[in-house]
C-alpha cells in the first residue's frame, strides 16, 4: 500500500498506483480485520470505531471494517470471580445466591453471566435475577497501552501532507481514547440505563433493565435480568403470535422518537442488544400490543446537542420538500462543510438526486436502470473526496443508529423502506414550521436580521483567513487546466532530464565506461515517464 499511495506518486505515476486501488484498500481492511479479530481487546473497537469514519476512510474499507465482530474466547471463571469479589469488595456467595460460571456471552472488554441476587439483596434493589457484566481481567491496562501505541502511529501519519491535510490522526485518537474509557467504566453505563429508563418510562412500548447499585462499581455492573424472545430470532417472534414487520416500524418509530424528542439514544441497537416480550392481556391493553421491546448494553449512548438538533431538523424538512438546496444549508449550519467547501457542486448533484430518486421507495428503485446509481455514487464519491468536510462525533452516531437501524428493520421486514420511517416526521416538522402568512413573514424577517447579524462576524472570519493566508477560492475549471499544465511541464522536464543523462552518458563512457553506462541506462526511467505517463485527458 505504501509503495502503491506514496512512492508511486512521488515520481510522477499516479495513474499507475490508482489503478486497482479500491482491491487493494479492501484487501488491506480485510488484513485488519482479521488481524483485529485474533488480538482482540482494544483492536476490535478501533475496527468497528473507524468503520463509523465515513468522513476519512473509503467505502471499501468501512464496509469491511463494519463486519467485525466484538466476541472474544471466554475469561476462566476463576479470573472472573477474583475481579468481581475485589471489586465488590465481598464474596460472590454472600453477594449472589447463584452465579453461573459459564457466560452469556463474551466481548473483547468484558463478559456477561447470569446469577440470582441473595435475599437481602434482593429485597433491596426489587427484583432477584440478573445478569452481571463484568471486565475482562487486567482491559485497562491493555486500553491504555494499546492506546499509547495509537498515538505514535498517529503522529507518525502526521508527517505525511495528504493525511495531515485531510485527517485528524491524533484527534481521532484522542476521541476514541474518549469512547473506549467509557465503555469500560460501568458507573457511566449505569447511569446511562437509568437516563434511558426514566426518560422512555412513559412509553409502555419500551423495556429496560433496572441497575442493582449496591451490586455496580467501576468493573461490575449489576442488571435486572430483561431477556426474552431475541429479536432477530423469527420463527420465535412469530410463534408468540408478534408480527415481525409491526415490530420493524414500531423500532423505527421509537428510535426517531429518542433522536427528535429529548436526543438522548440508543446508539448501538443490534440484534444482540434488543428483546422482545409478550405481554399479558392488561399490559398488553395498555400499550396498544401484544409485546415489549426491551433495550439492553447502554454502554454507547448518543445525544444530540441543541445545534445538531437544529441541523437535523432543517434536514428533515429539506428532505420531506426534496429541497436541495435547504438540505446543503442545514449541512452547513452544523458544521460539516468547511467554510472553504464549494457547495454549488454539492446542491446541483442533491437536486439531481431527489429530482430522479426523491419520491421513490425501495420497491421503486430495485427497476431503476443501475447504471444510473452507479454514475451518481461516482459522482458524490469523487465530490466527498475532493470536498473539505468533517463529521462530529454525535453526528457519526446517528449515522451509525440509523444504519444498524436501517438493516435491522429490513431483516424482520424485507419490504421495509427508512423513508417510510422518516416521512412522518417530515411531513410534521413541515406543517409545524408552516404557520399563516403572518407567521412566514415574521419567519422570513428574522432570518433576514440573523443573516444582517452575522456578517460582521462572517466578515472577520474571511479577514482571519486572508491575513492567515487559509483562504482558497475553488475554482474547478482552472484548476483543471492547471494540473493539464504542470503534467506537461513535468513531461518536458523529464524530457530534458533524459537528453542531459543520455548525452553525459555518452561524453563520459569513452573516459569512465561504467559510469557513463550507468547515465545511459538511468535515462530511461524520465523518457518512460515523458512517453507514457502525464498525459491523461
Amino acid at each position: 500500500m505504501w509503495w502503491f499511495n506514496i512512492v508511486l506518486p512521488m515520481i510522477g505515476l499516479r495513474r499507475f498506483s490508482a489503478r486497482g486501488q479500491d482491491r487493494r484498500m479492501q484487501a488491506s481492511a480485510r488484513s485488519f480485520h482479521d488481524l483485529a479479530a485474533d488480538l482482540g481487546g482494544l483492536m476490535i473497537k478501533l475496527g468497528q470505531f473507524m468503520s463509523t469514519r465515513m468522513d476519512v476512510l473509503p467505502a471499501e474499507v468501512t464496509v469491511e471494517l463494519a463486519g467485525l465482530q466484538d466476541e472474544a474466547p471466554a475469561v476462566p471463571f476463576e479470573q472472573v470471580r477474583r475481579l468481581a469479589e475485589e471489586s465488590l469488595g465481598a464474596p460472590l456467595t454472600r453477594v449472589y445466591e447463584s452465579f453461573d460460571p459459564a457466560p452469556m456471552a463474551a466481548a473483547s472488554l468484558g463478559q456477561v453471566h447470569r446469577a440470582r441476587l441473595s435475599p437481602v439483596n434482593a429485597r433491596v434493589a426489587g427484583f432477584r435475577d440478573v445478569v452481571v457484566k463484568v471486565q475482562r481481567p487486567g482491559i485497562g491496562e491493555v486500553v491504555e497501552t494499546d492506546l499509547s501505541a495509537l498515538r505514535k502511529v498517529a503522529h507518525w501519519f502526521m508527517r505525511f501532507q495528504f493525511i495531515s491535510d485531510r485527517v485528524d490522526a491524533p484527534g481521532l485518537v484522542e476521541e476514541f481514547g474518549r469512547i473506549s474509557r467509557l465503555e469500560i467504566d460501568y458507573l457511566n453505563e449505569g447511569a446511562n440505563a437509568d437516563r434511558f429508563a426514566e426518560e422512555s418510562g412513559a412509553d409502555p412500548r419500551i423495556g429496560y433493565p433496572r441497575v442493582a447499585w449496591e451490586q455496580t462499581t467501576r468493573r461490575v455492573l449489576t442488571l435486572s435480568d430483561v431477556s426474552a424472545v431475541k429479536i432477530k430470532d423469527l420463527e420465535g417472534i412469530r410463534a408468540a403470535g408478534i408480527d415481525p414487520a409491526e415490530v420493524a416500524r414500531e423500532l423505527a418509530s421509537m428510535i426517531f422518537d429518542q433522536l427528535f424528542g429529548t436526543g438522548f439514544f440508543h446508539a448501538d441497537p443490534h440484534p444482540g442488544n434488543l428483546f422482545l416480550t409478550p405481554l399479558d392481556p392488561d399490559r398488553a391493553q395498555q400499550a396498544g400490543q401484544n409485546w415489549e421491546l426491551t433495550f439492553v448494553d447502554f454502554g454507547m449512548m448518543g445525544q444530540v446537542p441543541p445545534t445538531l438538533k437544529g441541523g437535523l431538523r432543517e434536514a428533515m424538512i429539506a428532505i420531506g420538500s426534496r429541497d436541495g438546496q435547504r438540505l446543503v444549508k442545514a449541512m452547513k449550519d452544523v458544521d460539516l462543510l468547511l467554510p472553504t467547501a464549494d457547495i454549488g457542486q454539492l446542491e446541483r448533484l442533491v437536486i439531481e438526486l431527489f429530482e430522479q430518486f426523491g419520491g421513490m421507495g425501495l420497491a421503486e428503485l430495485r427497476h431503476v436502470d443501475p447504471s444510473q446509481f452507479i454514475r451518481l455514487g461516482r459522482q458524490f464519491r469523487e465530490l466527498m473526496e475532493s470536498m473539505p468536510f468533517q463529521l462530529p462525533q454525535d453526528f457519526l452516531l446517528i449515522i451509525r443508529t440509523v444504519s444498524l437501524l436501517s438493516g435491522l428493520c429490513q431483516s424482520l421486514d424485507p419490504d421495509f423502506n427508512i423513508w417510510d420511517a422518516v416521512q412522518p416526521y417530515a411531513t410534521r416538522l413541515i406543517e409545524e414550521e408552516g404557520g399563516g402568512p403572518t407567521e412566514q413573514a415574521a419567519r422570513e424577517a428574522v432570518g433576514t436580521l440573523r443573516v444582517l447579524a452575522e456578517l460582521p462576524r462572517r466578515a472577520d472570519h474571511i479577514i482571519s483567513l486572508v491575513e492567515r493566508g487559509q483562504l482558497s477560492v475553488e475554482t474547478p475549471e482552472i484548476d483543471r487546466l492547471l494540473k493539464r499544465i504542470e503534467r506537461a511541464i513535468g513531461r518536458a522536464i523529464s524530457a530534458i532530464v533524459f537528453v542531459g543523462l543520455l548525452i553525459g552518458g555518452i561524453l563520459l563512457h569513452p573516459v569512465n565506461a561504467p559510469l557513463g553506462i550507468v547515465l545511459m541506462a538511468v535515462s530511461a526511467i524520465p523518457l518512460i515517464h515523458a512517453l507514457f505517463f502525464g498525459n491523461g485527458r
